[in-house]
């Protein structure tokens, strides 16, 4: 028996942690077989579910594995704030490379397939991968908010290097946070006796225990996003005040530069911005729907056809966080823009095309190897830059 219809003859209790599911039984409902049989064909849910999975997969494997190749290829990427957006990239490959897969499966196959260890393991990552997008967005905020009000601090030798030990540091204390999760997940038995069903789910918690669960969904909900940003919100408000008396108290010997600055350190801001509000709106929905479940469902499952839409849609809007951060990017940034390009222009160049001599193959391909060295030459912006205005910069 499917999870879908599972779901639908109301025998199938979901508990979305995070976008971890666990399943228990409800036998206290009743559902009209025929709006099971002609009103939400399985099917059809099913393709579309794995067609969205398939997109947000593919699409977040290129656009992170690009973003994370111009920051190592590109010396003049290698910027305070791109560590932090590299840093990103990484954890939405790892949620991406699997979790997803992970979840994508639960909803042909009841049981849990991957074993004790799996489910510690995976919820492990998941956990991980969460804290590092929210709390690398947050030091990021706090980044940019240095970088305005006092840019001498970051204007340091070994500025690239503290910034990679914060990084690093976000990345520690997200596995911090996330090791309880795995010590206490483990793989639960449920049964309906009637219907001669049972199956395992993975949980971090007994689904009995409904303190725990109301417990747990509140610390997820606090620590994964209402406080991160809050402490976010702060600081862009610092950033706005502060840009917003700069363009009065500026020298007039160098009102020019100041404002090309300020401009520059806007952009940045802005595109921080934008990543920190793709993350509030990606995850609220999950996080909403973890909270009412936590605390309705201890006698009554919701089986409408809206809720079950709505568990789908939540689940694939979380994960599709992590493939839309370097399509913002694309967006906002020229430099990331051209650079994303060239990249895309150099792998259908690597396609396995071969001339139909060598005679003939030689005088273009040396001509594009100059023509693409020069180009490469000319390109000395960055995709976020602090300490200095470009001409590229100053037509972005």
């Amino acid at each position: 028996m499917s999870w879908i219809h599972l779901h639908l003859a109301n025998q199938t209790l979901y508990e979305s942690v995070n976008g971890t599911e666990v399943r228990a039984v409800a036998d206290n409902d009743t559902i009209d077989p025929r709006w099971v049989e002609d009103s939400f064909p399985g099917l059809e849910i099913l393709c579309t579910i794995y067609i969205t999975y398939a997109v947000i997969i593919s699409v977040g494997l290129l656009g992170n594995a690009i973003l994370i190749k111009v920051f190592f290829k590109i010396k003049s990427m290698q910027t305070v704030p791109n560590i932090f957006i590299t840093s990103l990239a990484f954890g939405d490959l790892l949620l991406l490379l699997t979790c997803v897969p992970v979840d994508a499966t639960r909803y042909i196959v009841d049981t849990w397939l991957f074993g004790r260890i799996g489910c510690k393991l995976l919820s492990f990552i998941q956990l991980t991968s969460v804290g590092v997008s929210v709390f690398t967005l947050t030091v990021l905020s706090a980044d940019r908010y240095r970088a305005i009000v006092k840019p001498l601090d970051l204007q340091t030798s070994d500025a690239v290097m503290k910034t990679c030990c914060k990084a690093g540091c976000v990345w520690i204390v997200s596995m911090m946070f996330a090791i309880p999760e795995a010590v206490f997940s483990d793989l639960y038995s449920f049964s309906n006796p009637e219907k001669n069903v049972s199956f395992e789910a993975c949980a971090p918690y007994p689904v009995s225990e409904k303190i725990l669960q109301e417990a747990h969904s509140l610390v997820c909900f606090l620590v994964f996003y209402i406080i991160p940003l809050t402490v976010i919100s702060v600081y862009y408000f610092l950033i706005a005040r502060t840009l917003y008396k700069s363009t009065f108290n500026m020298p007039a010997e160098e009102h020019g530069h100041a404002r090309k600055q300020i401009e520059s350190r806007k952009r940045v801001a802005k595109t921080v911005l934008v990543l920190v509000g793709l993350f509030a709106f990606c995850w609220l929905p999950n996080h909403i729907l973890y909270l009412y479940r936590s605390f309705t469902y201890h006698s009554s499952v919701d089986a409408s056809a809206f809720h079950l839409l709505a568990t789908i849609f939540s689940r694939a809007l979380a994960f599709s966080n992590s493939c839309v951060n370097p399509f913002a990017l694309y967006w906002l940034s020229k430099s990331f823009r051209q650079h994303f390009k060239k990249q895309v222009v150099c792998c259908k160049a690597r396609l396995p095309t071969r001339p139909p001599s060598i005679t003939h193959s030689n005088t273009p391909t040396r001509a594009l190897s100059v023509t693409g060295s020069t180009h490469g030459s000319e390109i000395s912006v960055t995709l976020l830059t602090d300490y200095s205005i470009t001409k590229e910069e100053e037509s972005v």
